[in-house]
């Protein structure tokens, strides 16, 4: 259950980023695979997401496993990659009924049709749901994104004078949707991974040492007090009061 709404998070972000990171170190702490920890990160994605909506967020992103993922041992990306089938086939149904809509972002390329059909099922249950948004960053990248969306706007002829931020970003996985406010890292490291590029450039972050099974209720607190407690600029400097 997450902690009581206080004053201290009157600014709660729309919309925060998640990059889920430690599962390694979590299952290695453990004297377990490495499996085993990226298995016990997908455990604990129900109760955040749970938390979120109490929060009152209404879009959360998901950093699953990255274009870079592929170059890791094949014996862990396909552990990976089964371990989602078996996330979408015993939560699929839990996020439809909880009012969740699902979304993908990044590409369907190289897995299996098994899996695609599994991923583009579980978008068509849930396309409809309110409650909240949840995207899924799966073989995702920032830069392939901005490269897609750029051969995107080559092919359809987009005139030079016509591109603006607005017009790029309707070309983006992101399209629609408001950018991140927040962006969580967990499990110590402090770098942007190719998450989110374009949209996370004015966003709010926040790195905490604690690795994604153990990231709970309490942590997302202090995530969100954190966020709640600093002045976001947008590159424009510090109102000024007014002279009396």
């Amino acid at each position: 259950m997450a902690q009581d709404m206080s004053p201290e998070l009157a600014e709660v972000p729309q919309h925060i980023g998640i990059i889920m990171d430690g599962n390694g170190r979590w299952a290695r702490e453990r004297g377990l695979p490495r499996l085993e920890g990226h298995r016990a990160g997908t455990e604990n994605i129900r109760r955040v997401l749970e938390a979120c909506s109490q929060y009152g967020i209404q879009i959360v992103t998901l950093y699953a496993f990255s274009t870079e993922n592929w170059g890791r041992p094949n014996q862990e990306v396909q552990g990976l990659l089964s371990i989602l089938e078996q996330v979408i086939d015993r939560e699929a149904a839990n996020f439809h009924q909880r009012g969740v809509q699902l979304r993908h972002i990044g590409r369907l390329e190289g897995v299996s049709e098994s899996l695609k059909n599994k991923v583009r099922r579980a978008l068509e249950l849930t396309k409809d749901n309110q409650r909240m948004i949840l995207n899924v960053a799966f073989n995702y990248g920032g830069r392939a994104e901005i490269l897609e969306a750029v051969r995107r706007i080559l092919e359809e002829g987009v005139p030079p004078h016509q591109l603006s931020e607005e017009v790029f970003e309707s070309y983006l996985y992101t399209a629609g949707l408001p950018d991140p406010d927040l962006i969580i890292r967990t499990g110590g490291e402090m770098r942007l991974s190719n998450f989110l590029v374009w949209q996370a450039a004015y966003a709010e972050y926040y790195a905490v040492n604690t690795c994604w099974p153990d990231f709970d209720e309490q942590e997302l607190y202090r995530a969100l007090l954190a966020y709640s407690q600093r002045e976001r600029r947008f590159g424009k400097l510090r109102a000024q009061p007014v002279p009396r």
